[in-house]
């Protein structure tokens, strides 16, 4: 593998912070959602930084190449732009799935794909795909989970390591992921990081979160603890990544807590490594090792062609059957966690009722960040927490967020709520301003025509 580029030590570029991340002393390079950089209309912040030399990586969160479906053209095709307007010497994506297709279903936030060999088949034909359409190199991230599937073939460590000897493809590995995984599923981190071909690395993300009721919440919204920095620790002893960062996506701290958690993690980050690999041979074949370092197995796969690594003699060439287990797979999974459909045979219950929970608190805070109005329309955030709560048990979400506030909206309104006819009135004006042409909604003409029988 080509040396990835070193980039430093960064952190995860928020608009709530544009103003604070332009003022961290010996910030070396920031990570953007990718959908939320408008090319052609780049936020002022992000174009000073580009002046002064910082690497700007788009970090997408939609595509869910861990899906049964093929990747979205014009995802990729957006993603692609966003690269190409940033410069970005690289893009990274998740080993996820985010939605299904049949039924039409989104979750809104990165799942976990099954470490079986249908997922494998599938997931390595859809990064291929990606690469395909993308101009820079991919680097795919390990996700936290809250629970695991049933029938597991392969450990975090040989998925992954397979994904690579078969793509090609870069590894972004996320220590605070592994510390999640750690408490929510048994797994090691120091186990996955011995497994793993951390000449792949491109970079690492660090990130904090919060422990309730023996679950570990990946909320990228609490400091750093020093158990992730430990796992970060035991990274840098392995190989020296070629870049940090620090992700915080809400409850933002003032500028000096932020400067100081980068300053942890420069310092972890800036130790030197033993350059041992507990239970390999040889040393890390790191992006700035020797020509021949590593074991045998890493440098027959840097040498192998590419053509050959797609075709291993382990691996189908034929995914379609994969694709449809696959597919119904996690149709029935994604189905319990957001339309009330019985949990799958197999995963643990009570863990799947815990991320159900979640994922519609987090649809209601995004909902509430995408169309603000509507709290106060509905008489602050409690009643609209409350309200909208209720309105996820019955409709799952289907589209993006921004659709999701509109069809809340209009959910309330064929009820005749808000039940003061004024803020009824200016619901009702919100609503029509931001639908536009769009056709009347099925339930909307259901109810008209009960009412026209009534009457």
């Amino acid at each position: 593998m080509k040396p990835m580029t070193r980039l430093g030590v960064g952190i995860g570029w928020r608009p709530e912070i544009a103003d604070a991340v332009e003022r961290l002393p010996d910030l070396d390079w920031v990570e953007v959602v990718a959908e939320n950089a408008c090319p052609g209309h780049l936020h002022p912040g992000l174009l000073r930084l580009r002046e002064r030399g910082v690497h700007v990586v788009p970090h997408g969160v939609s595509l869910g190449l861990g899906a049964a479906d093929r990747p979205d053209a014009e995802k990729l095709a957006a993603l692609a732009e966003r690269a190409v307007a940033l410069g970005a010497p690289l893009v990274t994506e998740h080993i996820a799935f985010v939605r299904t297709t049949s039924p039409a279903l989104e979750a809104g936030h990165l799942l976990p794909v099954p470490r079986t060999r249908d997922a494998l088949a599938v997931l390595c034909e859809n990064v291929r795909i990606a690469q395909d359409a993308l101009p820079v190199p991919l680097a795919l991230e390990n996700i936290a989970a809250l629970f695991a599937w049933p029938g597991e073939e392969l450990t975090e460590a040989q998925f992954l390591t397979e994904l690579v000897e078969r793509t090609g493809v870069r590894l972004l590995i996320d220590v605070a992921n592994l510390h999640t995984n750690r408490v929510n599923r048994g797994e090691d981190p120091a186990t996955v990081l011995d497994g793993i071909p951390l000449e792949a690395l491109a970079y690492v993300h660090v990130a904090g979160g919060v422990e309730r009721d023996g679950v570990w919440h990946d909320t990228h919204a609490h400091p750093v603890p020093p158990v992730v920095l430990d796992v970060l620790a035991q990274l840098r002893e392995r190989v020296d990544p070629p870049g940090v960062l620090l992700e915080r996506d809400d409850d933002f701290p003032p500028e000096v807590e932020l400067a100081g958690e980068l300053e942890r993690i420069r310092a972890v980050a800036g130790a030197a490594p033993t350059g041992r690999r507990p239970g390999r041979t040889g040393t890390a074949a790191g992006p700035d090792a020797a020509p021949g370092a590593g074991t045998a197995r890493d440098n027959a796969r840097d040498t192998a062609d590419p053509d050959t690594r797609a075709t291993a003699p382990d691996e189908a060439p034929d995914t379609g059957a994969a694709r449809t287990r696959l597919g119904l797979g996690q149709a029935a999974l994604l189905s319990a966690l957001v339309a009330g459909t019985p949990v799958p045979e197999g995963f643990d219950r009570q863990r799947i009722r815990v991320q159900a929970r979640a994922l519609a608190a987090k649809r209601a805070s995004v909902v509430a960040k995408v169309a603000p109005e509507l709290p106060e329309l509905l008489g602050g955030p409690a009643a609209y927490r409350t309200a909208f709560l209720a309105y996820a048990r019955q409709r799952p979400m289907t589209a993006g967020y921004r659709r999701d506030a509109l069809d809340f909206a209009e959910h309330l309104l064929i009820q005749d709520l808000p039940a003061d006819p004024a803020a009824r009135r200016r619901l009702t004006t919100w609503w029509r301003d931001r639908a536009g042409a769009r056709p009347t909604h099925p339930i909307v003409r259901w109810a008209r025509a009960l009412v026209g029988r009534a009457a």
